[in-house]
């Protein structure tokens, strides 16, 4: 095997933690990857993996080494995307970080409509609330709500989210209805906060043509936007998010929505990635793509793809 095949063998083996798999994804044989391995732990004078009889996982040195070989196997791809016919039809794989509602109630629901535009790029998904690294992590691309603080990223805004106040029929029996935002001094919310930043997240609300914020008080916070829901249904207090997050179960009456007088400035969502990556043809079609998937559902017209 030549040094470039000899890198994709070893970043296949990390990610798949197996000399037989790895194997098999390549298409050679299991005795032709074992005999690459050794040929390039000799050459590098470093033993890279640690064998078991259940796992193959990396030493330190080894760590390393695939962090550098990612980088630079994921840089030759897009350079070749980028000057070939690929620019048109895009391939490879497309690392994608998606907050947790929005993957479950946006983009996965549709995601199937990306892979018959673009069979051959192979989608991994991480999603949750956590703040990620992507450069580090080899992450292409993520969508997050709320204002970008990381200025050495792209960002391309997808859409200005409505957002709702509610509770639970059961907490508006016990604490009454505020009929205005100044009467939210004498109620309790479900706190949200950032298991990586210290960050506030007041209820804010347009009055007068002015941005108010209001901090309330309250005996639970979390960090994930799943409890968040949860706890407004078990009746722990008021909440405001996005309302396409909590739009069946304000149409089932599990909760209700109140102060929709006086409404919230909207919450913007977009999507971020690193400056190198601008111009992989995988990263483009995907934020092309989930550019009109945005403008639809919260607009009701797709917007025309522009370059990201």
């Amino acid at each position: 095997m030549d040094r470039l095949d000899t890198l994709k063998l070893f970043t296949r083996i990390i990610e798949l933690g197996s000399f037989t798999q790895a194997a098999g994804a390549l298409d050679i044989p299991r005795a032709t990857a074992t005999h690459a391995i050794k040929q390039l732990e000799a050459r590098l004078g470093a033993r890279l993996l640690e064998r078991t009889t259940r796992q193959v996982r990396p030493t330190f040195d080894g760590q390393a080494f695939y962090e550098r070989c990612r980088h630079v196997l994921r840089e030759l791809e897009d350079a070749e995307s980028a000057l070939s016919t690929a620019a048109s039809d895009p391939r490879g794989t497309l690392r994608l970080d998606l907050h947790g509602s929005h993957a479950t109630l946006i983009i996965l629901p549709r995601i199937a409509e990306f892979h018959a535009r673009y069979p051959h790029i192979e989608l991994v998904i991480s999603s949750g609330d956590r703040l990620v690294d992507l450069v580090r992590e080899g992450i292409d691309c993520v969508v997050r709500a709320g204002n970008p603080r990381d200025s050495s990223l792209v960002a391309r805004r997808l859409a200005l989210m409505p957002e709702v106040v509610c509770a639970s029929p059961n907490y508006l029996a016990r604490h009454g209805t505020p009929r205005h935002p100044e009467e939210l001094a004498t109620h309790q919310a479900v706190g949200f906060f950032s298991s990586q930043q210290d960050i506030r997240y007041p209820f804010t609300f347009q009055i007068d043509g002015q941005t108010r914020e209001y901090d309330l008080g309250g005996w639970m916070r979390v960090n994930d936007a799943e409890s968040y829901v949860a706890c407004a249904l078990s009746g722990c207090g008021l909440i405001q998010l996005p309302r396409f997050h909590v739009e069946g179960h304000l149409r089932a009456g599990r909760l209700v929505e109140v102060l929709a007088d006086w409404p919230a400035p909207g919450l913007p969502v977009s999507v971020l990635y690193p400056y190198h990556r601008q111009l992989s043809p995988r990263v483009k079609v995907f934020v092309d793509w989930a550019s009109g998937l945005y403008a639809e559902h919260f607009s009701g017209e797709r917007s025309p793809p522009t370059g990201a």
